[in-house]
């Protein structure tokens, strides 16, 4: 027995001494991965019988159950250790001054060959030749150290290879005329798609988005200053639907901005070089053909594992891309018909919602939040047609109306999402109806005017009856400024009806001016008074109808906003009319608040609502 606890312990020491050493090899070598820990069988498990006896070791593992003796000897199993963290200094040595030491020798290369240019000890010929042979050497160089492990320094030198390619062929065409553009550019799109395929099989990314970045610097290197706009999109649109199959195959979304950016950079520089009008039909064309790419992409781009920030790039994709393509369409659509632009904005909103009821059907992570970009997007679209085809108060109108819709949708396919964009258009109309519409009428209330002012106040009952049957918090918010608005805009509307009808009265004087000395002549005071108590008799009436309204449903936030109405009532008789209205507008005045005052203090003292019981005060504060 003591021979066999020698063996042991001897075993244990040996162990940890091995994985001190590994710990220390990792942390130099700057391994990430760590084999898992791998799960003894049955047959190699110690018997739970005779274990053995528990030495206490200083910093040792745990102890390693030995075998049965009558089974051969099995090697101990591989320790998982913690990845350790590089630290600052590990990073400078193993990634800065390997890129740093790349870029020094590749200076010093370039020094020299430029030297040897100078002198002409090579010819345009050798140049090219030295330059290609140089770029596949330093790819096949790069795979030896990532059989090693060093991952990240082969692809810096696969990176630098890749680069001396793309210049060797623009020298060969740009400089020296060696090979002609075809040529030239038939071999890029090799290299680009060598890249690509080296990508895929080694799965590295950063090599997907060098191949990318080759790709789409190839049609400015090969640039010869004339426009070849179909050639040019044609080659972009190819490279854009490659991108959206690599990342269908791979989970490399940020690839998808590359892309992106790298197709919408080549658009703007050409169509701010070359875009005429007699070219509006291609133009149009590979536009839509952009939008249409980068539209699906999110549907079919393969979703990262233990991704924070990735899942997002989706929506942003598509938001951008939408917002792009509009102003393109906006850019080239409205100057030719106004019309095409409006019908175009609507089919636009079309494809979004088409896009949303297929992402409802998926079940991918984010799918819900993608939808609902696709929704609101939708209604954005259809928002801007409406200015964009109407004028005047018909935008406010179908901007109401849009809002009507969408409540009516929202309400029968239990979306809440729609019903507070139809919220927001419609608080778009009731603000343009406010602050920017001007109307001129010749009617009291029946007028273009009032009819606008009756329809907002019919969308904002409708907004307040579908919050109502939500029945959620924020709902039951959303409904009560919903009322608070219709009868705020009610009093606005009826209050511009008075201005309007008394301000038609006063007489105009030569030209249409009206003359405000021929009105004080023919009673201009007297009109001016009879306005000033309408406006009283309009609150007071206003407030007389909200304080029933709050009794018949037993309301008490009817009845606090009477109470409020009838306040300023109050005031604005006690304060401006007792001073500026005549006699008899006076007491007919005082009169009627009199009256209307004392009948809402004699329902409440009757208590017809049992507002004095405990429930009836409970029920007052839940309301």
């Amino acid at each position: 027995m003591n021979s066999q606890e020698s063996d042991l312990q001897s075993l244990r020491a040996l162990v940890r001494d091995l994985s001190i050493r590994l710990e220390r090899l990792e942390r130099k070598v700057g391994v990430e991965e760590v084999a898992p820990e791998p799960v003894l069988s049955a047959e190699t498990r110690p018997s739970p019988a005779t274990p053995p006896p528990p030495q206490s070791v200083p910093n040792a593992l745990p102890a390693l159950p030995l075998p049965p003796a009558a089974n051969p000897p099995v090697s101990p199993p591989q320790l998982s250790a913690a990845a350790p963290v590089p630290d600052l200094e590990s990073r400078i040595g193993s990634h800065w001054l390997n890129r740093i030491g790349i870029s020094a020798v590749l200076i010093g290369v370039s020094y020299f060959l430029k030297f040897a240019f100078d002198n002409n000890w090579i010819g345009p010929t050798g140049r090219v030749s030295i330059g290609m042979l140089a770029g596949i050497a330093v790819i096949v160089w790069s795979e030896s150290f990532r059989n090693r492990g060093y991952k990240i320094f082969s692809y810096s030198l696969k990176a630098v290879g890749v680069g001396v390619l793309y210049l060797s062929l623009w020298a060969a065409f740009q400089m020296y005329g060696l090979i002609p553009s075809s040529i030239a550019f038939l071999a890029m799109v090799i290299v680009t798609a060598s890249t690509a395929t080296l990508a895929i099989k080694q799965d590295a990314e950063i090599l997907a988005a060098i191949a990318l970045t080759g790709g789409f610097v190839t049609p400015l290197l090969l640039s010869t200053g004339q426009n070849r706009e179909i050639q040019l999109f044609s080659y972009v649109a190819r490279l854009g639907a490659a991108s959206v199959a690599l990342v269908a195959v791979r989970p490399w979304r940020r690839l998808l901005v590359l892309s992106y950016a790298g197709t919408l950079v080549l658009y703007i520089a050409w169509y701010a070089e070359y875009y005429r009008r007699n070219e509006f039909g291609v133009t149009f064309f590979f536009a839509t053909i952009f939008f249409a790419i980068f539209a699906v992409a999110p549907l079919v781009s393969k979703t990262p594992e233990g991704s924070v920030s990735l899942p997002y790039l989706p929506g942003i994709i598509t938001f951008v891309n939408t917002g792009v393509y509009f102003l393109q369409a906006y850019a080239m659509v409205e100057e030719i018909d106004k019309l095409a632009m409006a019908w175009f904005a609507l089919a636009l909103a079309a494809v979004h919602i088409g896009l949303s009821r297929i992402i409802s059907r998926r079940e991918a992570a984010n799918a819900e939040a993608l939808r609902l970009l696709h929704l609101a997007l939708a209604v954005a679209l259809i928002t801007i047609a409406i200015p964009i085809r109407l004028d005047g108060h018909w935008i406010t109108v179908g901007w109401l109306v849009e809002a009507g819709v969408l409540l009516w949708v929202a309400d029968r396919i239990s979306a809440g999402f729609l019903h507070y964009l139809a919220a927001t258009a419609l608080a778009l109309g009731v603000v343009r109806l406010l602050a920017f519409d001007d109307f001129t009428v010749d009617t009291l209330l029946l007028n273009s005017r009032m009819a606008t002012y009756l329809l907002a106040m019919a969308m904002l009952a409708l907004l307040a009856w579908f919050s109502l049957k939500r029945e959620g918090d924020f709902d039951r918010q959303l409904a009560g400024v919903a009322v608070l608005a219709l009868n705020a805009l009610a009093l606005v509307g009826l209050s511009r009806e008075i201005g309007d009808y008394y301000g038609r009265q006063i007489p105009a004087g030569p030209n249409g001016v009206t003359s405000w000395s021929m009105a004080l002549e023919t009673g201009r005071h007297r009109l001016l008074i009879a306005e000033y108590f309408s406006y009283s008799a309009l609150w007071m009436a206003y407030g007389a109808l909200l304080m029933a309204i709050g009794f018949w449903r037993k309301s008490a936030f009817f009845r606090w906003q009477a109470l409020f109405l009838i306040a300023a009532t109050i005031v604005k008789v006690f304060t401006y009319d007792v001073s500026q209205l005549d006699r008899g507008y006076r007491i007919l005045s005082f009169m009627i608040l009199g009256v209307l005052l004392l009948a809402v203090s004699f329902v409440y003292q009757k208590d017809w609502l049992k507002l004095s019981s405990p429930q009836a005060r409970e029920g007052g504060r839940r309301s």
